[in-house]
């Protein structure tokens, strides 16, 4: 292979390292962006934890909340009122990195992760909510 190919050819995968780059945070911002709403939307807490956990935590929780709303109430046999049940739920646990640990889970298991949940995992309780 010649120099000129070789230079050519970090060219163009520096130009897509770029691109994907790019592409990589446009979809963060607009994950965030939908997770920030829906959060505000539904009355989700604050997270807690370091500050590079927290948009995550807000992506996973997001995430993981529609994949189990879909799961258990679209595509289930859940109704709402079992719904807002596991929500009230979903609320107590305010530790982001929790959120970010079950980014991977299964909308179906959602309720089983929150009643797993230590209370390390869980804020402090606004009675004032």
């Amino acid at each position: 292979m010649s120099k000129d190919c070789t230079d050519c050819w970090k060219v163009a995968r520096d130009a897509d390292s770029k691109s994907k780059e790019e592409w990589l945070a446009t979809e963060r911002a607009e994950e965030q962006e939908a997770a920030a709403s829906w959060a505000k939307q539904f009355d989700m807490p604050q997270l807690e934890g370091p500050a590079k956990a927290l948009d995550w935590g807000e992506r996973s929780r997001h995430q993981l909340m529609t994949a189990g709303h879909t799961a258990l109430v679209v595509e289930g046999t859940w109704d709402e009122a079992d719904w807002a049940e596991l929500e009230e739920k979903a609320r107590g646990i305010s530790r982001a990195g929790w959120w970010v640990d079950q980014r991977d889970a299964d909308g179906t298991d959602l309720l089983e992760l929150l009643d797993a949940a230590t209370v390390a995992d869980r804020g402090t309780e606004n009675p004032f909510r």
